[in-house]
Protein backbone atom coordinates (compact mmCIF):
# COMPACT_ATOMS: atom_id res chain seq x y z
CA UNK A 1 0.00 0.00 0.00
CA UNK A 2 1.10 3.06 -0.82
CA UNK A 3 1.57 6.44 1.46
CA UNK A 4 -0.06 9.15 -0.72
CA UNK A 5 -1.07 9.66 -4.42
CA UNK A 6 -1.17 12.91 -5.97
CA UNK A 7 -4.24 13.03 -8.83
CA UNK A 8 -2.71 15.91 -11.05
CA UNK A 9 0.83 16.96 -12.42
CA UNK A 10 0.06 20.80 -12.42
CA UNK A 11 2.28 23.07 -10.35
CA UNK A 12 0.34 21.67 -7.47
CA UNK A 13 0.50 18.43 -7.74
CA UNK A 14 4.01 18.29 -8.69
CA UNK A 15 4.72 20.47 -5.50
CA UNK A 16 3.34 18.02 -3.17
CA UNK A 17 5.22 15.31 -5.12
CA UNK A 18 8.22 17.17 -4.61
CA UNK A 19 7.99 17.43 -0.71
CA UNK A 20 6.49 13.94 -0.08
CA UNK A 21 9.54 11.93 -2.40
CA UNK A 22 12.14 14.26 -0.26
CA UNK A 23 10.43 13.02 2.49
CA UNK A 24 10.50 9.55 1.77
CA UNK A 25 6.92 8.94 1.01
CA UNK A 26 6.14 5.74 -0.92
CA UNK A 27 4.12 7.85 -3.74
CA UNK A 28 2.22 7.66 -7.27
CA UNK A 29 2.18 10.65 -9.05
CA UNK A 30 -0.85 10.01 -11.48
CA UNK A 31 -1.18 12.83 -14.47
CA UNK A 32 0.04 14.58 -17.37
CA UNK A 33 2.57 17.13 -16.68
CA UNK A 34 1.17 20.55 -16.84
CA UNK A 35 -1.71 19.34 -19.12
CA UNK A 36 -3.78 21.95 -18.28
CA UNK A 37 -1.26 24.78 -19.18
CA UNK A 38 -0.68 23.10 -22.39
CA UNK A 39 -3.77 22.49 -23.61
CA UNK A 40 -6.51 24.78 -22.07
CA UNK A 41 -4.76 27.99 -22.72
CA UNK A 42 -4.33 29.58 -25.87
CA UNK A 43 -0.92 29.23 -27.84
CA UNK A 44 1.06 32.90 -27.79
CA UNK A 45 -0.53 33.74 -24.31
CA UNK A 46 2.15 35.40 -21.87
CA UNK A 47 1.94 35.16 -17.92
CA UNK A 48 1.01 38.04 -15.76
CA UNK A 49 3.83 37.45 -13.26
CA UNK A 50 7.69 37.42 -12.61
CA UNK A 51 9.71 33.92 -11.87
CA UNK A 52 9.64 34.63 -8.72
CA UNK A 53 5.77 34.34 -8.08
CA UNK A 54 5.94 31.89 -10.44
CA UNK A 55 8.33 28.83 -8.84
CA UNK A 56 7.09 25.53 -8.08
CA UNK A 57 7.69 24.32 -4.87
CA UNK A 58 10.46 22.16 -3.63
CA UNK A 59 12.42 21.45 -0.79
CA UNK A 60 14.71 24.13 -0.01
CA UNK A 61 14.15 26.35 -2.78
CA UNK A 62 15.01 23.99 -5.24
CA UNK A 63 14.54 23.72 -9.02
CA UNK A 64 12.72 27.86 -9.39
CA UNK A 65 12.05 29.25 -12.66
CA UNK A 66 14.71 31.73 -12.60
CA UNK A 67 17.38 28.61 -12.51
CA UNK A 68 15.55 27.40 -15.08
CA UNK A 69 15.59 30.44 -17.34
CA UNK A 70 19.23 31.11 -16.14
CA UNK A 71 20.38 27.43 -17.56
CA UNK A 72 18.44 28.92 -20.88
CA UNK A 73 20.06 32.32 -20.82
CA UNK A 74 16.01 33.27 -21.03
CA UNK A 75 15.03 36.50 -19.90
CA UNK A 76 13.89 36.33 -16.01
CA UNK A 77 14.06 39.80 -14.93
CA UNK A 78 13.30 43.14 -15.71
CA UNK A 79 9.73 43.17 -16.08
CA UNK A 80 9.62 40.99 -19.41
CA UNK A 81 6.24 38.95 -20.01
CA UNK A 82 6.80 35.19 -19.39
CA UNK A 83 5.77 32.87 -22.72
CA UNK A 84 3.59 30.37 -21.85
CA UNK A 85 5.82 27.58 -23.59
CA UNK A 86 8.34 28.50 -21.23
CA UNK A 87 6.43 27.70 -18.11
CA UNK A 88 5.08 24.68 -19.78
CA UNK A 89 9.05 23.68 -20.16
CA UNK A 90 9.64 24.54 -17.13
CA UNK A 91 6.76 22.77 -15.12
CA UNK A 92 8.30 19.68 -17.09
CA UNK A 93 11.70 20.40 -16.10
CA UNK A 94 10.86 20.97 -12.64
CA UNK A 95 9.08 17.46 -12.68
CA UNK A 96 12.20 15.71 -14.28
CA UNK A 97 14.20 17.18 -11.42
CA UNK A 98 12.21 17.07 -8.40
CA UNK A 99 9.48 14.11 -8.57
CA UNK A 100 10.91 10.40 -9.53
CA UNK A 101 8.28 9.56 -11.42
CA UNK A 102 5.01 11.31 -13.28
CA UNK A 103 2.81 8.76 -14.40
CA UNK A 104 1.09 9.39 -17.59
CA UNK A 105 -2.44 8.53 -16.99
CA UNK A 106 -6.24 9.54 -16.30
CA UNK A 107 -7.95 8.85 -12.55
CA UNK A 108 -11.25 8.02 -13.40
CA UNK A 109 -12.31 6.61 -9.62
CA UNK A 110 -11.35 7.50 -5.90
CA UNK A 111 -13.23 4.89 -3.48
CA UNK A 112 -12.40 4.65 0.28
CA UNK A 113 -11.54 1.57 1.22
CA UNK A 114 -11.01 0.48 4.40
CA UNK A 115 -8.80 3.05 6.14
CA UNK A 116 -7.29 4.07 3.19
CA UNK A 117 -8.46 4.62 -0.50
CA UNK A 118 -8.41 2.49 -4.10
CA UNK A 119 -7.44 4.49 -7.00
CA UNK A 120 -8.64 3.66 -10.65
CA UNK A 121 -6.19 4.46 -13.37
CA UNK A 122 -7.86 4.49 -17.30
CA UNK A 123 -5.30 1.50 -17.71
CA UNK A 124 -7.68 -0.33 -15.51
CA UNK A 125 -4.63 -0.55 -12.42
CA UNK A 126 -6.25 -0.08 -9.16
CA UNK A 127 -3.59 1.30 -6.47
CA UNK A 128 -4.32 1.20 -2.50
CA UNK A 129 -2.96 4.33 -0.76
CA UNK A 130 -3.22 5.68 2.74
CA UNK A 131 -4.07 8.94 1.57
CA UNK A 132 -5.08 11.06 -1.71
CA UNK A 133 -4.25 14.58 -2.51
CA UNK A 134 -6.24 15.69 -5.51
CA UNK A 135 -4.71 18.39 -7.11
CA UNK A 136 -6.80 18.35 -10.46
CA UNK A 137 -6.20 22.09 -11.65
CA UNK A 138 -9.13 24.71 -12.31
CA UNK A 139 -10.65 23.30 -15.50
CA UNK A 140 -13.05 21.06 -14.54
CA UNK A 141 -14.81 24.18 -12.92
CA UNK A 142 -15.13 26.21 -15.15
CA UNK A 143 -17.77 28.78 -14.90
CA UNK A 144 -20.64 29.00 -17.58
CA UNK A 145 -23.39 31.90 -17.75
CA UNK A 146 -26.68 30.72 -17.78
CA UNK A 147 -27.63 32.61 -20.71
CA UNK A 148 -25.19 30.39 -22.61
CA UNK A 149 -26.17 27.05 -21.01
CA UNK A 150 -28.46 26.07 -23.93
CA UNK A 151 -26.05 26.76 -26.64
CA UNK A 152 -24.52 24.18 -28.25
CA UNK A 153 -20.85 23.89 -28.01
CA UNK A 154 -20.34 25.25 -32.18
CA UNK A 155 -21.83 28.48 -30.82
CA UNK A 156 -20.49 29.05 -27.54
CA UNK A 157 -17.66 27.80 -25.30
CA UNK A 158 -15.44 28.75 -22.21
CA UNK A 159 -12.19 30.50 -22.49
CA UNK A 160 -10.43 26.89 -21.01
CA UNK A 161 -11.70 25.21 -24.07
CA UNK A 162 -9.33 26.49 -26.95
CA UNK A 163 -5.15 26.63 -27.02
CA UNK A 164 -5.65 27.00 -30.71
CA UNK A 165 -8.08 30.51 -31.64
CA UNK A 166 -6.82 30.56 -35.33
CA UNK A 167 -9.66 28.58 -36.29
CA UNK A 168 -11.89 31.72 -35.27
CA UNK A 169 -9.94 33.51 -37.94
CA UNK A 170 -12.67 35.64 -40.21
CA UNK A 171 -15.55 35.41 -37.43
CA UNK A 172 -17.12 37.50 -35.44
CA UNK A 173 -16.49 36.68 -31.43
CA UNK A 174 -18.08 38.05 -28.38
CA UNK A 175 -15.77 37.39 -25.41
CA UNK A 176 -17.70 38.12 -21.88
CA UNK A 177 -15.74 39.25 -18.91
CA UNK A 178 -13.52 41.87 -18.15
CA UNK A 179 -10.51 39.88 -16.32
CA UNK A 180 -7.07 39.05 -18.01
CA UNK A 181 -7.95 36.24 -19.48
CA UNK A 182 -11.13 37.79 -21.23
CA UNK A 183 -8.95 40.91 -22.41
CA UNK A 184 -5.79 38.51 -23.77
CA UNK A 185 -8.20 36.42 -25.19
CA UNK A 186 -9.99 38.80 -27.14
CA UNK A 187 -6.57 40.46 -28.09
CA UNK A 188 -5.21 37.00 -29.09
CA UNK A 189 -8.19 36.49 -31.69
CA UNK A 190 -7.88 39.45 -33.38
CA UNK A 191 -4.19 38.58 -33.88
CA UNK A 192 -5.03 35.69 -35.60
CA UNK A 193 -7.56 37.39 -38.03
CA UNK A 194 -10.99 37.23 -35.81
CA UNK A 195 -13.03 40.24 -35.23
CA UNK A 196 -13.74 39.97 -31.60
CA UNK A 197 -15.70 41.98 -29.10
CA UNK A 198 -15.82 42.00 -25.60
CA UNK A 199 -18.90 42.66 -23.43
CA UNK A 200 -18.48 43.20 -19.63
CA UNK A 201 -20.78 44.36 -16.90
CA UNK A 202 -18.24 46.97 -15.28
CA UNK A 203 -18.32 50.31 -16.64
CA UNK A 204 -14.40 51.34 -16.90
CA UNK A 205 -11.94 48.58 -17.65
CA UNK A 206 -8.77 48.37 -15.21
CA UNK A 207 -5.35 47.68 -15.57
CA UNK A 208 -2.65 46.34 -13.43
CA UNK A 209 0.44 48.41 -12.98
CA UNK A 210 3.75 47.39 -14.58
CA UNK A 211 5.54 44.85 -12.39
CA UNK A 212 8.80 46.51 -12.53
CA UNK A 213 7.97 50.51 -12.45
CA UNK A 214 10.79 52.39 -13.14
CA UNK A 215 12.22 54.23 -10.16
CA UNK A 216 11.02 52.03 -7.78
CA UNK A 217 13.63 52.87 -5.10
CA UNK A 218 12.99 52.09 -0.78
CA UNK A 219 10.36 54.41 -0.12
CA UNK A 220 8.21 53.52 -2.58
CA UNK A 221 9.07 49.78 -2.20
CA UNK A 222 7.82 50.17 1.59
CA UNK A 223 4.67 52.34 0.62
CA UNK A 224 3.84 49.60 -1.72
CA UNK A 225 5.59 46.81 -1.73
CA UNK A 226 4.77 43.50 -3.87
CA UNK A 227 3.16 40.61 -3.04
CA UNK A 228 1.70 37.23 -4.71
CA UNK A 229 -1.45 39.26 -5.16
CA UNK A 230 0.06 42.20 -6.54
CA UNK A 231 1.55 45.32 -4.85
CA UNK A 232 0.74 47.52 -1.33
CA UNK A 233 0.14 46.38 2.29
CA UNK A 234 -3.60 45.77 2.01
CA UNK A 235 -5.36 43.17 1.04
CA UNK A 236 -3.10 41.93 -1.83
CA UNK A 237 0.18 41.50 0.89
CA UNK A 238 -2.39 40.16 3.75
CA UNK A 239 -3.78 37.93 1.81
CA UNK A 240 -0.87 36.31 -0.04
CA UNK A 241 1.53 36.09 2.79
CA UNK A 242 -0.75 34.70 5.54
CA UNK A 243 -3.06 31.61 4.24
CA UNK A 244 -3.17 30.64 7.34
CA UNK A 245 -4.68 33.69 9.07
CA UNK A 246 -8.07 33.75 5.87
CA UNK A 247 -8.85 30.69 7.19
CA UNK A 248 -9.77 31.87 10.87
CA UNK A 249 -12.06 34.39 9.24
CA UNK A 250 -15.81 33.35 8.47
CA UNK A 251 -16.50 31.45 5.94
CA UNK A 252 -18.83 34.50 4.18
CA UNK A 253 -15.63 36.51 3.91
CA UNK A 254 -13.76 33.61 3.07
CA UNK A 255 -15.75 32.80 -0.14
CA UNK A 256 -16.16 36.56 -0.52
CA UNK A 257 -11.93 36.66 -0.67
CA UNK A 258 -11.97 33.89 -2.72
CA UNK A 259 -14.70 34.89 -5.31
CA UNK A 260 -12.92 38.56 -5.79
CA UNK A 261 -9.76 39.25 -4.59
CA UNK A 262 -8.03 40.33 -6.54
CA UNK A 263 -10.58 42.29 -8.66
CA UNK A 264 -10.56 41.60 -12.56
CA UNK A 265 -7.77 43.25 -14.44
CA UNK A 266 -5.75 43.62 -17.51
CA UNK A 267 -1.96 43.25 -17.53
CA UNK A 268 0.02 46.58 -18.05
CA UNK A 269 1.49 44.98 -21.02
CA UNK A 270 -1.28 44.31 -22.75
CA UNK A 271 -3.13 47.49 -22.84
CA UNK A 272 -2.04 48.82 -25.84
CA UNK A 273 -2.65 45.66 -27.88
CA UNK A 274 -5.90 45.36 -26.83
CA UNK A 275 -6.84 48.71 -26.74
CA UNK A 276 -5.62 48.82 -30.80
CA UNK A 277 -7.47 45.66 -31.45
CA UNK A 278 -10.91 45.20 -29.51
CA UNK A 279 -13.71 47.20 -29.39
CA UNK A 280 -15.52 46.60 -25.59
CA UNK A 281 -18.87 47.27 -24.83
CA UNK A 282 -19.18 48.22 -21.19
CA UNK A 283 -21.58 48.26 -18.93
CA UNK A 284 -23.99 45.32 -20.62
CA UNK A 285 -25.23 42.50 -19.21
CA UNK A 286 -26.02 39.66 -21.23
CA UNK A 287 -29.80 38.80 -20.47
CA UNK A 288 -30.36 35.96 -23.30
CA UNK A 289 -28.57 34.50 -25.74
CA UNK A 290 -30.56 32.33 -29.02
CA UNK A 291 -28.96 30.64 -32.13
CA UNK A 292 -29.92 32.50 -35.04
CA UNK A 293 -28.73 30.83 -38.56
CA UNK A 294 -25.14 29.99 -38.30
CA UNK A 295 -24.60 31.99 -35.13
CA UNK A 296 -25.50 33.23 -31.87
CA UNK A 297 -27.91 36.40 -30.65
CA UNK A 298 -26.64 37.94 -27.12
CA UNK A 299 -29.65 40.12 -26.02
CA UNK A 300 -27.94 42.56 -23.68
CA UNK A 301 -29.44 44.93 -20.80
CA UNK A 302 -27.59 48.19 -20.06
CA UNK A 303 -27.19 49.64 -16.75
CA UNK A 304 -29.83 52.45 -17.50
CA UNK A 305 -32.09 49.26 -17.82
CA UNK A 306 -32.22 49.94 -22.23
CA UNK A 307 -31.57 46.52 -24.48
CA UNK A 308 -29.26 46.08 -26.98
CA UNK A 309 -28.86 42.79 -29.54
CA UNK A 310 -24.90 41.76 -30.39
CA UNK A 311 -24.65 39.22 -32.74
CA UNK A 312 -21.78 36.75 -33.46
CA UNK A 313 -20.72 33.76 -35.05
CA UNK A 314 -19.54 32.23 -31.66
CA UNK A 315 -19.52 33.27 -28.08
CA UNK A 316 -16.62 33.03 -25.37
CA UNK A 317 -17.21 33.00 -21.88
CA UNK A 318 -13.87 34.20 -20.04
CA UNK A 319 -15.52 33.98 -16.40
CA UNK A 320 -13.34 32.18 -14.90
CA UNK A 321 -13.72 29.26 -12.05
CA UNK A 322 -16.11 28.26 -9.81
CA UNK A 323 -14.83 25.27 -6.91
CA UNK A 324 -17.32 22.87 -7.25
CA UNK A 325 -16.52 19.60 -5.18
CA UNK A 326 -20.01 17.92 -7.07
CA UNK A 327 -18.05 17.96 -10.29
CA UNK A 328 -15.58 15.50 -9.62
CA UNK A 329 -17.08 12.33 -10.80
CA UNK A 330 -14.33 10.18 -9.99
CA UNK A 331 -14.97 10.68 -6.13
CA UNK A 332 -17.00 8.17 -4.88
CA UNK A 333 -20.44 10.00 -4.38
CA UNK A 334 -20.56 8.32 -0.55
CA UNK A 335 -17.69 11.21 -0.28
CA UNK A 336 -18.79 13.96 -2.88
CA UNK A 337 -21.96 14.22 -0.54
CA UNK A 338 -20.61 13.91 3.11
CA UNK A 339 -17.57 16.44 2.27
CA UNK A 340 -18.37 19.29 4.72
CA UNK A 341 -18.04 22.87 2.79
CA UNK A 342 -17.28 26.38 3.28
CA UNK A 343 -20.65 28.06 3.79
CA UNK A 344 -22.88 27.56 1.20
CA UNK A 345 -20.39 26.67 -0.98
CA UNK A 346 -19.71 23.95 -2.59
CA UNK A 347 -16.14 24.28 -1.90
CA UNK A 348 -14.51 21.16 1.20
CA UNK A 349 -13.81 22.69 4.34
CA UNK A 350 -10.09 22.04 5.10
CA UNK A 351 -8.48 21.73 7.65
CA UNK A 352 -4.95 23.26 8.70
CA UNK A 353 -3.11 20.51 6.59
CA UNK A 354 -5.50 21.15 3.31
CA UNK A 355 -7.52 17.71 4.64
CA UNK A 356 -10.89 17.31 4.31
CA UNK A 357 -13.70 15.94 6.86
CA UNK A 358 -12.89 12.91 5.12
CA UNK A 359 -9.90 11.50 6.64
CA UNK A 360 -6.87 10.34 4.55
CA UNK A 361 -8.13 13.26 1.79
CA UNK A 362 -6.36 16.35 1.26
CA UNK A 363 -7.30 19.09 -1.78
CA UNK A 364 -5.08 21.75 -3.07
CA UNK A 365 -5.12 24.21 -5.56
CA UNK A 366 -8.22 26.03 -6.55
CA UNK A 367 -10.60 23.82 -4.69
CA UNK A 368 -8.86 25.40 -1.25
CA UNK A 369 -9.36 28.75 -2.24
CA UNK A 370 -12.57 29.07 0.03
CA UNK A 371 -10.76 27.64 3.05
CA UNK A 372 -7.40 29.75 2.41
CA UNK A 373 -7.87 32.50 0.37
CA UNK A 374 -7.10 33.69 -3.42
CA UNK A 375 -3.47 32.82 -3.72
CA UNK A 376 -4.71 29.30 -3.70
CA UNK A 377 -5.99 30.93 -7.30
CA UNK A 378 -2.40 30.48 -8.23
CA UNK A 379 1.14 29.35 -8.64
CA UNK A 380 2.39 31.39 -5.54
CA UNK A 381 0.25 29.30 -3.29
CA UNK A 382 2.25 26.11 -4.22
CA UNK A 383 5.00 26.80 -1.43
CA UNK A 384 2.59 26.89 1.49
CA UNK A 385 0.31 24.46 0.22
CA UNK A 386 3.18 21.59 -0.05
CA UNK A 387 4.93 22.04 2.73
CA UNK A 388 1.30 21.98 5.07
CA UNK A 389 -0.12 19.61 3.20
CA UNK A 390 2.91 16.81 3.52
CA UNK A 391 2.87 17.44 7.20
CA UNK A 392 -1.25 16.65 7.16
CA UNK A 393 -0.16 13.52 5.05
CA UNK A 394 2.58 12.39 7.55
CA UNK A 395 0.45 12.76 10.60
CA UNK A 396 -2.40 10.87 9.32
CA UNK A 397 0.10 7.57 8.57
CA UNK A 398 2.13 8.43 11.35
CA UNK A 399 5.38 9.32 10.11
CA UNK A 400 7.54 12.06 10.81
CA UNK A 401 10.39 11.49 8.93
CA UNK A 402 11.50 15.20 7.36
CA UNK A 403 8.64 16.19 8.70
CA UNK A 404 8.95 20.31 8.86
CA UNK A 405 7.96 21.72 11.98
CA UNK A 406 5.00 24.23 11.17
CA UNK A 407 2.82 26.12 13.87
CA UNK A 408 -0.43 24.21 14.17
CA UNK A 409 -3.53 24.59 16.16
CA UNK A 410 -4.25 22.03 18.89
CA UNK A 411 -7.90 22.65 17.39
CA UNK A 412 -10.06 25.00 15.69
CA UNK A 413 -10.22 27.97 17.71
CA UNK A 414 -7.15 27.69 20.06
CA UNK A 415 -4.23 29.90 19.50
CA UNK A 416 -1.64 27.81 17.69
CA UNK A 417 1.77 25.83 19.08
CA UNK A 418 4.84 26.25 17.55
CA UNK A 419 7.83 24.23 18.46
CA UNK A 420 11.06 24.75 16.51
CA UNK A 421 11.74 26.99 14.01
CA UNK A 422 9.15 28.41 11.87
CA UNK A 423 9.69 26.58 7.83
CA UNK A 424 9.51 28.25 4.68
CA UNK A 425 5.96 27.80 3.77
CA UNK A 426 5.51 31.50 2.57
CA UNK A 427 8.47 33.03 1.82
CA UNK A 428 9.43 36.96 2.04
CA UNK A 429 10.76 37.44 -1.26
CA UNK A 430 9.56 40.75 -3.49
CA UNK A 431 7.23 38.99 -6.03
CA UNK A 432 5.30 40.63 -8.61
CA UNK A 433 2.06 39.44 -9.16
CA UNK A 434 0.37 35.72 -8.95
CA UNK A 435 0.83 33.36 -11.88
CA UNK A 436 -3.00 31.98 -13.07
CA UNK A 437 -3.91 28.70 -11.91
CA UNK A 438 -4.60 28.27 -15.00
CA UNK A 439 -6.63 31.64 -15.84
CA UNK A 440 -7.99 30.26 -19.40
Amino acid sequence: MYDLVVVGAGPYGLSIAAHAAAAGLRLRVLGRPMASWHDHMPAGMLLTSGPRTSSLSAPGGRHTLAEYCATRELPAEGGVPLPLDTFTAYGSWFGERAVPQVEDVTVTAVRPDGDGFQVQADTGERIATRTVALAVGAVPFAHRPWPLLELPPELASHSSDHHDLSRFAGRDVAVIGAGQSALETATLLAEHGARPCVVARTGRLHWAAPAHPSGRGRLRALCSPRSGLGAGWQPNRAWSQAPWAVRRLPPATRLRLAETVPGPAGAWWLRERFEAAVPALLSHRVRRATAHGDGVHLHLTRTDGRADTLAAHHVVAATGFTPDVGRLRLLHPRVRTTLRTVGGSRAPELNWAFESSWPGLFFAGLLAAPSFGPSMRFVHGTAFTAARLLRGVQRRIGDRRGAPTIPRPARDGAPATVSGPAPDIAPDTAPDTAADEPAH
